[in-house]
């Protein structure tokens, strides 16, 4: 099944300027002076005006604020001063990341109106770069889930179908993007929580080695497996995204005679024992796979170390997320959402020995993995398994059922443990709505992804509403 022909829906709303227009293609208009960046503010200002009531993806947002930066950076341009490929560009902050001039609530009752002191340095990197901060966009509460559905400010809906799940917890950076409201969009991932939203909403979603991106001024939810990362309408914009994102530590690969790019090994992880396997997912993201045209090899040899997996992050996550919030469980209970609550306590019972234990496994797995990466050059699978699911779905029906969070996260959250590189692709549409495949990398190759990415991956076909 080639994903190309499959049929391609339109967007369930009018899709805002940004939608399909690209970084390069922007500055390119601002050279010519077709825009600049006060236009560009008021584009994306218009397109939350007209689709946050239908998709709810921005919690907090400041025209006023950013038009004064736009008309200072192009100040800067008019004087021959630009700062890079980001200079003029409006872009969203999740709203679990910290910015000194609007408000950062994590999605949750106990921090609402609150005001941070200052921008976490992922932030303050992206306004030097000249990216300029329009707004703020919901997360799931305390970006401790899959679905986007559950945060004090309601929930995020899916672009494709409103009556959808965006994916979470980067859950409306997900829709802006998707929606074409700014092109590109910072979200947290910790166990696919920006690869996830860029899979139901048919966007690339890149997740960087772990530390590769300060964490300064992100609020944690488990800190040893969670990292910024960018929804974006491209790889190229995720690339220069991240540039900047990184202070320039993940820079432009350009190693012309690595023979891996031209021709990529790559190793077909199986669903199973990950997730569930929906046949029509899985041949379209494999037949992505195929489109890179390299070698395609089996890899029952990742399923083996499944369980391994999956046991250490459970621990791990679980007693991370719980020590950020004891306090808040045993004092102000009533303010979380139910379903968040249940799933801290449920956390609660991790022992001491039993995340020590876990911690060994994964330096055991990361040295088990290096040496694969020898071999493949990525491991490719879905992002998730299935299309997206209904708002407030808890369950998937048929054949293999599962929980939904548990398949939302299934295929991405080994990588997390492991702090890897991944990337999600858009890979064709399901159902009418869209899937992806994953692409994961070896620990600090995240030019060489991105790179490998840029090269062989194509946007399967969409039209537009209207």
């Amino acid at each position: 099944m080639n994903p190309q022909s499959i049929p391609t829906p339109a967007l369930a709303v009018e899709p805002g300027f940004f939608a399909g227009r690209s970084v390069a293609g922007l500055q390119d208009a601002m050279r010519q002076g077709a825009l600049d960046a006060e236009a560009l503010v008021r584009h994306a200002a218009a397109a939350i005006e007209r689709l946050n009531p239908q998709l709810n993806a921005f919690v907090h947002v400041d025209v006023d604020a950013a038009l004064a930066a736009a008309r200072a950076l192009d100040a800067e341009r008019a004087r021959g001063q630009v700062r890079g490929p980001l200079h003029g560009i409006p872009v969203a902050i999740k709203d679990n990341v910290d910015t000194g001039d609007m408000p950062t609530t994590m999605g949750a009752a106990h921090f609402l109106g609150h005001r941070p002191a200052a921008d976490a340095d992922c932030v303050a990197l992206l306004r030097a770069a000249g990216a300029i901060v329009i707004g703020k966009t919901l997360t799931h509460e305390f970006a401790y889930g899959p679905t986007g559905d559950r945060s004090a400010q309601g929930a995020a809906r899916n672009p494709w179908r409103t009556s959808q799940i965006t994916g979470g917890s980067s859950a409306g950076s997900g829709a802006a993007v998707a929606a074409g409201m700014v092109p590109l969009a910072l979200g947290t991932d910790t166990g696919g929580s920006v690869r996830v939203p860029a899979a139901l909403c048919g966007v690339v979603g890149f997740k960087p080695t772990h530390g590769r991106v300060s964490a300064h001024g992100v609020f944690p939810l488990a800190p040893s497996i969670e990292d910024a990362g960018v929804l974006a309408n491209s790889v190229e914009d995720a690339q220069v995204f991240m540039q900047a994102l990184s202070g320039g530590a993940i820079g432009p690969y350009a190693d012309a005679a690595d023979p891996g790019l031209a021709a990529p090994r790559m190793m077909w992880v199986p669903n199973a024992p990950f997730a569930i396997d929906v046949a029509a997912v899985t041949a379209c993201v494999r037949a992505a796979a195929e489109g890179f045209g390299g070698v395609l090899v089996d890899g029952a040899e990742v399923t083996r170390h499944a369980r391994a997996l999956q046991t250490a992050l459970g621990a791990i996550q679980r007693s991370e997320a719980y020590a950020v919030h004891a306090e808040r469980v045993e004092d102000e209970p009533a303010k979380f959402d139910p379903e968040v609550l249940e799933r801290l306590r449920a956390s609660r019972p991790v022992q001491g020995w039993e995340y020590v234990r876990a911690r060994n496994v994964r330096e055991h797995l990361r040295g088990v993995f290096a040496g694969l990466f020898e071999q493949v050059d990525v491991l490719a699978l879905p992002a998730v398994a299935i299309p997206a699911p209904a708002l407030q779905q808890r369950s998937v029906a048929g054949p293999g059922s599962a929980a939904v969070r548990e398949t939302l996260l299934g295929l991405t959250n080994p990588w997390n443990l492991l702090g890897l590189p991944a990337i999600a692709l858009p890979a064709g549409f399901v159902d009418g709505l869209p899937v992806a495949l994953q692409l994961v990398a070896a620990e600090g190759a995240d030019a060489r992804l991105l790179a490998l990415a840029a090269r062989h991956w194509r946007r399967p076909g969409a039209r537009m509403a209207g």
